[in-house]
């Protein structure tokens, strides 16, 4: 007995792989910084806590309706009005457990064995795997070298005639980028005259720096939701810091929201109804603590590119938004330490015990992902040691956790 072939041909999330071997090596005793993987460290809001706490200890925690409780989907929708500048109904509505569910409910429900899907590099991981899941063709757009937003023509040259959606994920995770006004208005009126769905992953949205808000693709798509292509994921893990309690949403025409109901009727049947009262909570609370995460996350964003510019051979674009950043290390690949992102990810672990996740899985070698989304103290504490493995000029010695480490390779 065996799992079939399909199975075999799905990756693992290289991020939960990393996550997976922090955890081992931590359990040994080992010194280990987390720069792999987006999670902020702040505490759940208060108002989510007490809605969830007040429902538990009723002791009725029961099945929900599969596409929300109809009082969290008015909390979306008072969100979409107030974020988004859109009104919508609650048909137009599928709560999900976490937004990855919901990418993933969407590109079940719109795709058929063949169809193609544009995904603009660098692209979120799960991505490409999610396209093959349902038997259709990721189609990766890879912008020009040195660049880390592709350009609409670029975008445009990528369609065929079974393309059927493009996925759009700005603020970008990797990169931190945003895409700009221009490129988003273009790219949702494309896909609105084609008929092809704009799946536009917002998740990182609020999470801006500089007075900088991302762009709203309702600002370019049709007035009615129903006629629309265009398909928007939204979520509490990011914004509010709440990855634990997997709760997301999906706006979408009627036909589409009624068949991402659909399939999780038949899959996970429901989202948990802690998890979305804790959501509601969340999003008609104080919004104090959605803005000092987002003031954190831009001094952590600081810190991280005025460190990695101490590193030789590093080059990084300023992240606009997120808790990532995207820096070039091709400069930093030779004989000795890596010929590629995957073989320096695990060098900066071996020697230097920090997680990061290889550019390779988003679509871009020669770079890696590194998350800011700890403590300022354990971002400081990453970049110390990756200089130190990476920079000959930097001390030969380094402390690391109670072991005194010798660099031996440069």
């Amino acid at each position: 007995m065996g799992v079939s072939q399909f199975a075999r041909s799905i990756s693992e999330s290289p991020t939960m792989a990393l996550n997976e071997q922090a955890r081992l090596l931590r359990e040994q005793g080992e010194s280990v910084v987390h720069l792999g993987i987006g999670e902020p460290q702040n505490r759940a809001p208060q108002g989510a806590i007490d809605t969830a706490a007040e429902s538990l200890a009723t002791g009725l925690v029961k099945y929900t309706p599969s596409s929300g409780m109809p009082s969290f989907k008015k909390a979306v929708i008072h969100y979409t009005e107030e974020n988004y500048g859109r009104t919508v109904t609650p048909q137009n509505v599928v709560v999900t457990t976490g937004a990855k569910q919901a990418i993933f409910n969407a590109l079940f429900a719109i795709l058929d064995p063949g169809d193609e899907v544009v995904l603009l590099a660098p692209y979120w991981v799960s991505y490409p795997e999610m396209v093959k899941m349902c038997r259709a063709v990721p189609v990766v757009v890879t912008p020009r070298p040195g660049c880390l937003v592709p350009t609409f023509e670029e975008v445009q040259q990528a369609v065929t005639p079974r393309t059927r959606a493009v996925i759009v994920n700005s603020p970008n995770n990797p990169s931190g980028m945003v895409y700009g006004r221009d490129l988003i208005g273009e790219l949702v009126r494309f896909c609105e005259d084609r008929g092809i769905h704009a799946i536009m992953d917002d998740i990182y949205h609020k999470l801006v720096f500089d007075g900088i808000t991302a762009p709203s693709c309702y600002d370019f798509a049709k007035k009615d939701t129903d006629a629309s292509s265009v398909i928007v994921i939204n979520g509490v893990a990011k914004t509010w810091g709440m990855t634990g309690f997997r709760v997301g949403w999906a706006i979408a025409g009627r036909d589409v929201a009624t068949a991402m109901s659909t399939i999780q009727s038949q899959t996970t049947s429901c989202t948990s109804n802690l998890g979305q009262l804790a959501a509601q909570g969340a999003i008609f609370g104080p919004k104090d603590g959605v803005e000092a995460l987002r003031s954190s996350m831009e001094h952590n964003r600081d810190v991280i590119v005025d460190g990695l510019a101490q590193v030789p051979g590093v080059r990084v674009t300023r992240p606009q938004g997120t808790f990532y950043c995207l820096p070039d290390f091709s400069g930093c690949l030779r004989p000795g330490i890596a010929r590629d992102s995957h073989e320096l990810s695990m060098f900066l672990l071996s020697k230097a015990r920090v997680v990061t996740v290889p550019g390779r899985d988003f679509g871009l070698e020669g770079y890696i992902r590194l998350s800011y989304a700890g403590s300022t103290k354990e971002v400081e504490e990453g970049l110390k040691r990756i200089r130190w493995a990476l920079d000959p000029s930097a001390p030969k010695e380094i402390a690391i956790g109670a072991k005194t480490v010798t660099r031996d390779w440069l």
